[in-house]
């Protein structure tokens, strides 16, 4: 058996979190500052589309200083809905949402937002493209392939209904007021709403842009904050927007600057470069706190650190051997070695959260850490001992590498032979030439509903189906009782069947652990983190 101490896993971490301490220099105050903020990627496709970029370091730029929606999440706060666009809103039926729009909000541009903004920004043009409201169908890119400069990515039209699976439309009542009418009943419509990707932007703007490319480099919008400089994978350059409707801006830019290897970012933030370094590992939390005016913020937050299976790759295609490796992992010695305990094993894919809905399936624990009944797993199955490929980046989430290497340990000692290949982005990762077997990935709880992540990310419009890394049948047909029934208890018992199945029977994913985000920062900014990766520079979160 594997015995893990943290100086051992930590030593796995090498280079890639090594940092130098240098001379910082202090933060200069204006009248109204400017902050450089260090992250390790920012978008993954070279766009700034909420609906095209659906990632963790997307929710970091875009939310909640750019993007805004109609119900905003409350992010400094229980993460639950809160007014935004709109100021109220109200059930008609079990299908049909009308909500009253705040009156004055500009966008960017200097158009005031009305209905029409809205109803495009839930259009076919904009999102759906020719797919229709009909949940339980997987849709692929190759069928939503781009003719023209001005139509969406192929992949767009497929995330639309992961995050809409039965809207039918968005009628216009009046300047001010809309009606979202779904072709199902569905009780996480206000959810839905506040979600990433449900933003609203500028039907002008789109009108005007010669390509879809130029509009999503520079999106029109309501935010607090403007695009005033997007250099994809080099910096992203905000600028306050003085007529936000929430209020003057308390900064008067953003620079977030693309720094992959977390020592650069480190250095940087104690040179005094960055006023803010993102992702930061737990074994860094001490030299930053030891410089003089620094601090380290950290929080766990609503997003599950989790591997996935391929289900083409011949071997994995046994789920005897995918939950001989589910079983292979023991989580604590993850947690302490490369986490220092400062994040918790989830209950399987469930969040706390989910007991405000009562839908937290009680007792429910991830596979146990049985190594004898991983050996067991696979002397039952045709398990020879062939490579099963690792896809994997280089620390795109915290703590990636050593994760990795720690997790082909354990597997290599239950005899299964995991060979990592290191790739240079997703892109690669989800690359159909060549043999694919284990990614990672992580699982996000958007709007108190098991339907996020489980439905949202793992049923027939999630993206583990749409790269068909793995489907179920009976998993699909209990996403649609999900994403339609109106009976608690019936939703309830469709998701601890899904548990079942994506856990324990046929393997989709296995959980690690919960994340947790460590972000170092100038102490005299007096800005607090929010339980998220979005990062809230409007003025009620700043003090400086």
């Amino acid at each position: 058996m594997l015995k893990l101490n943290r100086r051992h896993a930590l030593g796995l971490m090498g280079a890639a979190t090594g940092s130098l301490i240098l001379p910082r220099a202090s933060f200069a105050q204006g009248s109204r500052p400017s902050v450089t903020i260090a992250v390790q990627k920012i978008t993954n496709n070279s766009t700034l589309d909420i609906w095209y970029e659906q990632s963790n370091v997307g929710e970091r730029i875009f939310y909640p200083n750019l993007w805004e929606g109609l119900i905003l999440r409350d992010w400094m706060g229980n993460q639950g809905p809160v007014p935004g666009l709109a100021t109220e809103w109200r059930r008609l039926d079990d299908k049909t949402l009308e909500l009253d729009l705040r009156q004055g909000v500009k966008f960017h541009n200097g158009d005031e937002m009305t209905a029409e903004d809205v109803a495009f920004s839930f259009s076919a043009e904009r999102v759906f493209g020719d797919t229709q409201p009909v949940g339980g169908r997987t849709i692929f890119a190759e069928e939503n392939k781009p003719t023209t400069a001005k139509e969406l990515p192929a992949n767009v039209p497929g995330v639309g209904r992961r995050l809409w699976p039965a809207l039918a439309g968005v009628e216009v009542v009046d300047k001010y007021k809309v009606r979202f009418h779904n072709a199902t009943p569905d009780v996480t419509l206000e959810g839905r709403l506040y979600s990433g990707g449900s933003q609203i932007t500028n039907r002008r703007a789109w009108d005007e842009a010669a390509s879809y490319s130029e509009w999503a480099r520079k999106p029109i919008t309501t935010g607090a904050y403007m695009v005033e400089e997007y250099r994809p994978d080099v910096s992203l350059t905000l600028v306050a927007f003085d007529e936000y409707w929430g209020g003057r801006p308390p900064l008067e830019r953003i620079r977030f600057v693309e720094v992959p290897e977390v020592a650069s970012r480190v250095n940087g933030l104690l040179s005094g470069e960055y006023d803010f370094a993102c992702d930061l590992p737990p074994d860094q939390i001490a030299a930053v706190q030891a410089a003089p005016g620094l601090e380290v913020q950290s929080s766990p937050i609503w997003n599950h650190r989790v591997s996935v299976f391929n289900t083409e790759n011949d071997i994995l295609a046994d789920p005897l051997v995918r939950r001989a490796m589910t079983h292979s992992i023991d989580r604590n010695a993850i947690v302490e070695a490369l986490w220092a305990g400062q994040t918790v094993i989830p209950p399987g894919l469930q969040f706390d959260s989910f007991q405000a809905t009562d839908m937290f399936i009680e007792g429910w624990t991830v596979p146990e850490f049985n190594p004898e009944l991983a050996r067991q797993l696979l002397s039952q199955s045709n398990y020879k001992g062939d490579a099963i490929p690792y896809r994997l980046l280089n620390n795109y989430y915290t703590n990636q590498t050593p994760t990795a290497q720690v997790l082909v340990e354990m597997w290599r000692q239950v005899g299964l032979n995991v060979q990592i290949e290191m790739k240079e982005n997703w892109g690669q990762i989800h690359e159909a030439i060549g043999t694919k077997g284990v990614r990672d990935w992580s699982a996000s709880n958007t709007i108190n509903d098991p339907i996020t992540p489980m439905v949202v990310q793992f049923g027939p419009n999630g993206e583990v189906q749409q790269q068909k890394d793995w489907s179920n049948v009976e998993v699909n047909e209990l996403s649609v009782v999900m994403e339609t029934s109106t009976d608690g208890a019936q939703r309830k018992k469709a998701f601890a069947r899904m548990l079942e199945i994506c856990e324990r029977e046929d393997p989709a994913y296995q959980v690690l652990h919960q994340n947790a985000v460590f972000t170092g920062m100038k102490s005299s900014l007096n800005w607090k983190a929010a339980p998220a990766f979005a990062m809230d520079f409007r003025a009620g979160n700043w003090s400086s």
